[in-house]
């Protein structure tokens, strides 16, 4: 089936989803970011198709997720590492990992903690307000429309509130 695209929608989520919405990518992102970066590596670690993962590693690179850097010639082979778009995204992971820690664990047993290079410290992530510091939750923001907003969207947002 035939999915439509969201890159024409005014929401950066949707648009954001057309890139790695799709089954594997967060898998594939997550991968490289643990430096599996080849492309029999990352197949044989995933268990996934060739065909699909030559789909999705072309569109992340298409999109400038990833870049493909040479590691050999004769034939030529290629290795896929994080761009700096691609390195935005790992807060979404980081994000998403907590959330499943939390809310999807088949113990009280994580299976990878994060550590902070500068401290030493595990980490868990937090959203925190760019202009006070102060850690953000559902309850303490809201939506406002941005310049970007369609015009629709303005009173939606409005009223918007949990």
């Amino acid at each position: 089936m035939q999915r439509s695209s969201f890159s024409d929608m005014p929401c950066s989520v949707a648009r954001t989803l057309d890139i790695i919405g799709e089954w594997w990518t967060l898998l594939i992102l997550r991968d490289v970011f643990y430096g599996i970066r080849r492309f029999e590596t990352l197949r044989s670690h995933l268990g996934i198709s060739r065909k699909v993962l030559t789909s999705r590693l072309e569109r992340l690179t298409d999109e400038g997720i990833f870049k493909r850097v040479i590691y050999q010639t004769k034939p030529d082979r290629y290795e896929y590492r994080l761009t700096k778009k691609g390195l935005g995204l790992i807060p979404v992971l980081l994000t998403m990992m907590n959330w499943g820690d939390q809310w999807m664990a088949k113990s009280d047993k994580t299976p990878v903690i994060f550590v902070h290079r500068d401290c030493g410290a595990e980490i868990t992530p937090k959203l925190v307000c760019s202009g006070c510091g102060g850690e953000l939750n559902a309850h303490n923001i809201y939506p406002k429309a941005g310049p970007g907003a369609p015009p629709e969207e303005i009173a939606r947002l409005r009223e918007a509130s949990i």
